[in-house]
């Protein structure tokens, strides 16, 4: 594998580039997989002003907004790495308000966030209705290996040392979480696109 250093700036031209790339007669869902620590959110909000001026409508989604409810994710503590890796995420809800309806033939209609962990109550968020040829751009952690039908995906990926660094104290229970979901998903062979940021100021873009 090839490392391709690239700035930030070059960085997110390119992946507008890509994505302003594919077919305009339908939507395209776009995954920004990563820890926190590798802020996928980051890059996800960098793109949306370059998309819009390619073109593109653009709607922000962040899977953080589709957790299950604290019962359930909390069914065997709040420290359980393996609940954190497959109980903490409502695929279903992800999959039926946001990914679905941006199937061929879909409705377009999108919720935009379903649970706020803070009150641990339904978002009650309005629907959006995306236009033809828009772009969802998603965040999150420990997406792929799921089934979910993304069009395109983009790992930023830390080493495990960077991970442990850069990981919060209050949430280093969640690293064996990231260490199976390496050995499980394998997400540098699986995702579209990889980016390796162990130095944030500095990715650079793995290359097969």
């Amino acid at each position: 594998m090839r490392i391709r250093p690239i700035s930030l700036p070059s960085l997110t031209e390119e992946i507008a580039d890509r994505i302003a790339g594919m077919p305009r007669d339908s939507w395209t869902r776009v995954a920004f997989d990563g820890a926190p620590a590798a802020r996928p959110q980051d890059l996800a909000d960098a793109l949306t002003e370059p998309l819009r001026l390619r073109g593109r409508a653009v709607l922000r989604v962040s899977a953080w907004d589709f957790l299950r409810p604290a019962s359930l994710r909390f069914e065997y503590g709040r420290t359980d790495p393996d609940a954190f890796y497959d109980d903490w995420l409502d695929t279903g809800g992800l999959t039926r308000e946001v990914l679905a309806p941006l199937d061929p033939g879909g409705s377009g209609k999108i919720l935009p966030s379903l649970w706020d962990t803070t009150t641990d109550r339904a978002t009650r968020a309005p629907y959006v209705t995306m236009p033809p040829g828009g772009v969802l751009l998603l965040d999150g952690a420990l997406l792929l290996g799921r089934w979910l039908p993304f069009d395109l995906t983009v790992h930023l990926r830390l080493s495990p040392a960077a991970l442990a660094r850069r990981t919060a104290p209050e949430t280093r229970w969640t690293l064996p979480a990231y260490e199976r979901y390496e050995q499980e998903a394998d997400p540098e062979s699986t995702a579209d696109l990889v980016v390796r940021v162990d130095d944030p100021r500095h990715p650079a873009i793995a290359i097969p």
